[in-house]
C-alpha cells in the first residue's frame, strides 16, 4: 500500500505547521503508523524557506516530547497538491491561498486542521508569532486535540 501523505500549512512554516507536524509525527510513531502515513509542513509563502522553526515554538514542543529541530520551512508546491492525500490548513486565510492555487481537481483535499478538533467554536489556530510563550503554549494544545482527532478520522478512513 501507498503511504498516505498528511501535510500541515501555515503561512510561514515557522510557528504553526512545523508543530502540528512533530506532534502528528509523535503520534504516529507511538501508533507505530510511520511507514503507513507521511507527515510534512509547508507555508503558503518561502519567506523563511531552509529555517528552522521559531525558537519559542521548539521550546514549547520540547518540554512536551516533541522535538521540531530536525524540520526545515518550505513552501508548498504545486506537485504537493498532487501529491498529499490530507492539506491542512491553520487559518482561513491559509485555506483561501491554498484554494487559490490548487487546481480543481485536488481541492477536497484541503481543509481546517481545526475541522477535527471537537470543540466546533475553534475554526482557526492562532498566529502566536507576535505574541509571547502563553500563544504558543495555547497553540500547542489546540494543535494536540486536533492531531488526535485528525490521526482517528484517518485510521477510520484508511482502514488502519
Amino acid at each position: 500500500m501507498k503511504p498516505i501523505k498528511v501535510m500541515f500549512v501555515c503561512m510561514g512554516n515557522i510557528c504553526r505547521s512545523p508543530t502540528a507536524h512533530g506532534i502528528f509525527q509523535n503520534l504516529l510513531d507511538e501508533a507505530k503508523l510511520s511507514s503507513q502515513i507521511l507527515v510534512e509542513s509547508s507555508g503558503t509563502t518561502g519567506y523563511h524557506s531552509g529555517e528552522s522553526p521559531d525558537h519559542r515554538a521548539c521550546s514549547t514542543a520540547i518540554q512536551a516530547g516533541v522535538n521540531l529541530s530536525s524540520l526545515r520551512a518550505q513552501q508548498i508546491t504545486s506537485k504537493d497538491y498532487l501529491e498529499q492525500a490530507y492539506i491542512l490548513a491553520m487559518d482561513c486565510t491559509n485555506l483561501s491561498n491554498l484554494l487559490c492555487q490548487c487546481p480543481d481537481e485536488y481541492k477536497e483535499k484541503i481543509r481546517l486542521l481545526l475541522d477535527y478538533h471537537p470543540d466546533k467554536f475553534l475554526t482557526e489556530v492562532p498566529d502566536p508569532y507576535y505574541g509571547g510563550d502563553k500563544g504558543f503554549e495555547k497553540v500547542f494544545e489546540m494543535l494536540q486535540v486536533a492531531c488526535v482527532e485528525l490521526l482517528t478520522k484517518i485510521k477510520q478512513n484508511h482502514q488502519l
